[in-house]
């Protein structure tokens, strides 16, 4: 067997294999051989058809399954001798194979770039790190207070105000029609001035008072979350059927025994500094890690293989799936499109490529291997994110292979920033409460890396 490689690119490359003339014909002795012993033709016994009889009514066909096998058998052997590792499968077009003729075959491959050793000894990191504050503290038990509030009836007779909570029956209609996405509502309860359907709604509702009701006309914006409402002309008719007011409970030990954890409102507050401590580290170690895979970036440039950058692409568009269905929402529902989603996201499926293709390289340039603690310690990690024990995480994925390898997988890479860090200088910079609290740059990637995480490693 003869195989010479053409390069394409650096990533693209083509297999010329030719099979010699006498392994084509073995392979075509041995399908007829099986043909006529098992063909079944009128005015011949079985087993006792002549060859010259099977090639014209069969040749075709035989052809193709020997052309076939021929391609599956030398494959594998045409890669081991030129040392190349295939990314996907290959993209092979069978030419019909000749009779007395060697046969050769064309495959298209893709292969990971050659990079060459990177520089991730000495770097000069910053990281940014943010020490918790007690309005901080105060914000996040004020949400709490908030969430346990409880909804009162007014009895004064008044009027609605900006604040109040308001439950009502309403109706809309498109011109003088019922019409299905505003059809009748009863006890439905909004708090005037939060905008849920819309801010002018709420501000027809200031002034009414219980049993009164009211016809007005209202105009949804064209960019309106709800697109069956956008750019829509609706009458709503609205009647008021009682007014609440949200009464806060005291902030106390009473209040933190009520949350069925802590016996103290002090209890509580360290509790929440914690967590948002752990919170913000995990910001910091996510940031760092940006810097460190950008400054590799930096440090050299290769083309990128387009079935992992699709593979990467694909997965972004089906986590945009997952997002809205989570939501009860689909991507039509938002206006955009799977092409859109594509456009929009390739650079940054091209960047997750070049990270996972760059720590590949650290974690082979400097021998970086798994170690029983180093798996352990991945799983109990894993395990306090998720909320699950390590034995669940365990079992999860002895039962499914692919989850198991990107857990090992993930864990490496983790490994190779450590190395990286431990082998740098790092100046620690205090982030400000404003800027610690900003939402991150490249928020997908970050909430699909999660969502990657917990479907891939075990969650459910």
């Amino acid at each position: 067997m003869k195989v010479d490689i053409q390069d394409l690119s650096t990533v693209k490359k083509v297999l010329n294999v030719e099979i010699p003339e006498a392994d084509v014909m073995l392979e075509l002795d041995k399908s007829y051989k099986t043909l006529k012993k098992n063909v079944k033709i009128k005015g011949f016994r079985q087993g006792k058809v002549p060859l010259s009889l099977l090639e014209r009514r069969f040749g075709k066909d035989v052809h193709a399954e020997v052309s076939g096998q021929l391609i599956q058998n030398s494959y594998v052997e045409a890669l081991r001798e030129v040392g190349l590792v295939p990314l996907a499968e290959p993209l092979v077009d069978p030419p019909e194979l000749e009779k007395g003729q060697p046969y050769v075959y064309s495959a298209t491959i893709e292969v990971q770039p050659p990079i060459d050793d990177l520089n991730v000894k000495g770097l000069q990191l910053t990281k940014r790190v943010h020490k918790v504050g007690d309005e901080e503290v105060d914000t996040q038990v004020k949400m709490l207070q908030k969430n346990q509030a409880q909804l009162k009836s007014i009895e004064e007779d008044r009027p609605i105000e900006h604040g109040d909570y308001v439950v009502i029956d309403y109706e809309g209609f498109k011109d003088g029609e019922s019409f299905a996405p505003t059809g009748k509502t009863e006890n439905f309860i909004v708090e005037v001035g939060s905008g849920r359907i819309l801010e002018d709604f709420d501000q027809q509702l200031v002034g009414m008072l219980p049993n009164e009701t009211k016809e007005f006309p209202m105009h949804f914006p064209a960019d309106y979350f709800n697109k069956e409402l956008a750019d829509l002309d609706i009458t709503f008719t609205v009647t008021v059927k009682e007014i609440k007011e949200e009464v806060l409970p005291d902030i106390d030990d009473e209040f933190a025994k009520d949350l069925g954890e802590y016996q103290t409102l002090a209890e509580l507050r360290e509790a929440i500094s914690k967590q948002l401590e752990r919170r913000y580290e995990t910001q910091s170690e996510r940031a760092l890690r940006t810097d460190i895979v950008d400054t590799l970036i930096g440090q050299q440039d290769f083309e990128l293989p387009e079935v992992l950058v699709k593979h990467e692409l694909s997965a972004l568009v089906q986590e945009t799936h997952d997002a809205l269905s989570y939501r009860g929402m689909s991507l039509e529902d938002t206006g955009q499109t799977e092409e859109g989603l594509s456009k929009r996201y390739h650079p940054e499926a091209e960047k997750r490529v070049r990270e996972y293709l760059l720590l590949q390289k650290v974690i082979d340039q400097e021998g970086l291997a798994l170690t029983d603690e180093m798996l352990e310690q991945g799983y109990n990690e894993l395990g306090e994110a998720m909320n699950q024990t390590v034995e669940t995480i365990k079992q999860f994925h002895n039962a499914h292979k692919e989850a198991y390898e990107v857990f090992n997988q993930k864990t490496l890479e983790k490994e190779a920033v450590k190395f990286i860090i431990e082998n740098g200088t790092i100046e620690t910079i205090e982030a400000d409460t404003a800027e610690a609290q900003k939402p991150e740059t490249g928020t997908q990637e970050s909430e699909s890396e999660t969502k990657t995480d917990e479907n891939a490693q075990g969650g459910e």
